[in-house]
């Protein structure tokens, strides 16, 4: 069991250094060389599981990200756009874009987590899924009164009114309203949420048939199948380690 296997770095303080993608810019105090001045035998930089975190199985599956590392925000928003897609009777593929594209946001990083999202399910899923992930991004910012996309209300408030695109989202929305797969992307948006609230989680696992069929989970494990994005999942499995 889980439970039994030793934690690493036992009998000292485990230091956290947060991740500098995390902390500039928004004045916390820079730690680090204070906590470097207090490495000795009982002080140790954290590396590996933290015993803070419900530790994940040592051949995790996609559910498994969403059961012991995404916050609960991220669960409620992703199950929710996703079970939405489903009640509507949207194409399993599309239903599986709407679970996997704010991924990125769950437990790695916010700032372009639609390209940051899209590289990391690359390797397991369609070129189509991992497009519309991708390209739902600059999209989202953008309306469509064809299929009733408006420019969220949200994003006023979130960015205020006068808030204008950068030039890389309107020249990648460009991009996308003129590709083959724009409608798949384009429902990403519609399924979506844009504000967090009053919302139930659904139980990832009532897309476990969705993701059997459409992910190819690594015999490995996610983040130890030598993948070009293995990376990426190891960084979520052990999120606080110092290098």
């Amino acid at each position: 069991m889980d439970d039994e296997r030793p934690w690493p770095q036992q009998g000292r303080e485990r230091m956290i250094i947060p991740a500098p993608v995390g902390r500039i810019g928004t004045g916390a105090p820079e730690i680090e060389m204070e906590m470097l001045a207090r490495m000795d035998a009982d002080h140790v930089f954290m590396m590996g599981d933290n015993p803070a975190l419900r530790r994940m199985p040592e051949r995790p599956k996609l559910v498994d990200f969403f059961r012991y590392r995404f916050g609960d925000i991220t669960i409620r928003h992703l199950t929710t756009s996703a079970k939405r897609a489903l009640d509507e009777g949207m194409d399993e593929k599309i239903v599986l874009a709407c679970l996997l594209h704010d991924i990125s946001n769950g437990c790695f990083v916010r700032a372009d987590h639609g390209y940051w999202g899209a590289q990391m399910i690359a390797p397991y899923v369609s070129e189509e899924i991992a497009w519309a992930v991708k390209y739902h991004q600059p999209l989202r910012y953008f309306a469509d009164e064809s299929v009733g996309y408006q420019y969220p209300d949200s994003y006023r408030q979130f960015f205020g009114p006068d808030y204008v695109p950068p030039e890389y989202i309107r020249r990648d929305a460009e991009y996308a309203r003129n590709h083959r797969w724009y409608m798949s992307s384009r429902l990403v948006t519609l399924y979506d949420l844009y504000f967090f609230d009053d919302v139930a989680a659904f139980d990832p696992e009532i897309f476990t048939d969705i993701i059997g069929r459409h992910f190819k989970e690594p015999e490995e494990g996610l983040g130890f199948d030598g993948s070009p994005v293995a990376h990426m999942w190891r960084t979520m499995i052990w999120p606080n380690n110092f290098l």
